[in-house]
């Protein structure tokens, strides 16, 4: 005969469950140290972009303009910083590297050559590479540069005038600056960016901000000759005699424009509006070879709004690029806007508040994070199938949650493609998970699912999963765009 336990006894043994796997809930700290970095006294340090130097040495600019060197910023005792004026009155720089005993920068007019000739630690050449580019005076003309590609040119993105209009050459576009100072037209449909950078491969990315024509936030594919989705600044095509970019339809979908126009790439990670913050930003690749956790090759993106750092898993599908975005650090000072990973895995993050609320209270700051060794259980890629997807974890999976499909969880929408500022969440559908295959090592985990339907973002929830030592998910949720389905 089975006996089952009172109905009061099974709600206390519920209650000791539900206390112990909160007990063991992951953690940031368990696995990251953030730290911040004393600046000068008494300066204001709305950081906007990062260069790594020779000899542990690390360039930032100020959004007033300053240049600063600070030494002691790899340091355990972070109390014994050094900072160093190295130049002034620039022009809001966002972009910044070191190249040829020189830093370069992308100033809002231009990028520009900066280099200590005399070696007294301050700058004392200041040539113009490039200025092709338009501005009229609106404080929302950002321009952010990149790092070199692999053929020394300098991707930039040409933030619109208010964010709405072209009232600048060139506004709404990406040019390339070549290391002779030449500037290349690239892409157009660009509306307002908060970073730019490689992936792994090369290839170049920036983020851009909900807003016109821009239903979520996104991290999107500077594809050579492609169209981005805002046709604000189309008409500068004609000052170089290039082909018109596309007349989008308002009021339709990006998937059925994209069908239309073959220049149209789609946001390759879109990030939906209030789930995965607000405001990206900054553009990095993991490189560090394992130094800082189990990611390497992974996209990492700022986030000004929530203060955050996301997770980027990319593939190539079809010719096109997608993938899913995951939750990773958080808990910063300030908004972020720069960031640079160095290859022992140390990752410098600068924040600034001013123009923009973010959840961290702090004006200005410059912290640092370093790996602790400790390995977090998480979802590592999240790859789309012809029946589904694949999932691939840093630990094996305790198959006894893993195979029970109601440990996952679905749904899917789409966005309004518009000149209306962001969309709400349309077309929604709830794709069911109907299969679930654990791999023999437990690393990886097969999800057949009806219902996956192209150009949408698909929501996985996954609270039900533990790996095979009993800890549950650092983070829970991943959101994929599904640009093409793969072909079976």
């Amino acid at each position: 005969m089975i006996t089952f336990p009172h109905r009061r006894s099974l709600s206390l043994l519920t209650s000791l469950l539900l206390a112990t796997a909160n007990a063991m809930a992951a953690v940031q700290s368990d696995y990251y140290i953030r730290e911040e970095i004393p600046l000068p006294e008494g300066e204001v340090m709305e950081l906007g972009s990062i260069a790594l130097m020779p000899d542990k040495k690390v360039a930032v600019t100020s959004r007033r303009g300053d240049l600063w060197i600070c030494e002691g910023a790899y340091a355990e005792d972070l109390s014994q910083v050094k900072w160093t004026k190295f130049a002034s009155h620039l022009h809001e720089p966002l972009g910044m590297f070191w190249k040829d005993e020189s830093l370069w920068l992308t100033q809002r007019p231009e990028v520009t050559r900066i280099k200590d000739t005399n070696e007294d630690g301050i700058a004392d050449l200041f040539e113009t590479i490039n200025s092709g580019w338009g501005i009229s005076g609106d404080y929302h003309e950002y321009a952010f540069g990149s790092t070199p590609d692999d053929d020394g040119n300098i991707w930039i993105v040409l933030c619109l005038t208010g964010s709405a209009n072209a009232k600048a050459d060139w506004r709404g576009w990406c040019v390339r600056v070549t290391p002779d100072g030449e500037m290349i037209p690239t892409c157009s449909g660009i509306r307002s960016p908060g970073g730019i950078g490689f992936n792994a491969q090369g290839d170049c990315f920036y983020t851009d901000n909900q807003g016109l024509w821009n239903g979520s936030s996104s991290l999107k594919w500077l594809k050579p000759g492609s169209f981005q989705g805002n046709p604000t600044g189309n008409s500068y095509h004609k000052l170089a005699d290039l082909p018109a970019p596309p007349d989008p339809k308002d009021g339709s979908r990006i998937i059925v424009e994209r069908k239309r126009f073959p220049d149209f790439i789609p946001p390759a990670v879109v990030f939906p509006h209030g789930l995965v913050g607000q405001s990206p930003t900054a553009v990095i690749t993991d490189q560090s070879d394992g130094a800082f956790g189990p990611f390497a090759g992974q996209v990492l993106v700022g986030e000004q709004t929530h203060s955050q750092v996301q997770r980027v898993f990319l593939e190539k599908v079809n010719g096109l690029y997608q993938g899913a975005v995951f939750h990773f650090l958080e808990d910063f000072e300030a908004g972020i806007v720069p960031m640079r990973l160095d290859d022992d895995g140390t990752l410098f993050i600068g924040g600034t508040n001013r123009g923009w609320a973010s959840r961290g209270s702090k004006p200005f700051t410059f912290e640092r994070v370093r790996w602790k060794g400790t390995t977090p259980f998480e979802i590592l890629t999240m790859s789309a199938k012809p029946d589904g997807f694949e999932l691939t974890f840093t630990e094996a999976v305790d198959p006894g949650t893993a195979n029970d499909p109601t440990a996952y969880a679905m749904s899917a929408w789409d966005y309004i493609y518009q000149s209306k500022y962001g969309s709400p969440q349309v077309d929604a559908s709830t794709p069911e998970i109907t299969d679930v295959k654990v791999s023999d090592d437990g690393r990886s985990v097969r999800l057949v699912v009806d219902g996956m339907v192209q150009g949408h973002v698909h929501q996985l929830d996954t609270e039900g999963l533990q790996s095979k030592a009993g800890t549950p998910l650092w983070h829970t949720k991943a959101w994929y765009t599904l640009n093409e389905i793969p072909s079976p």
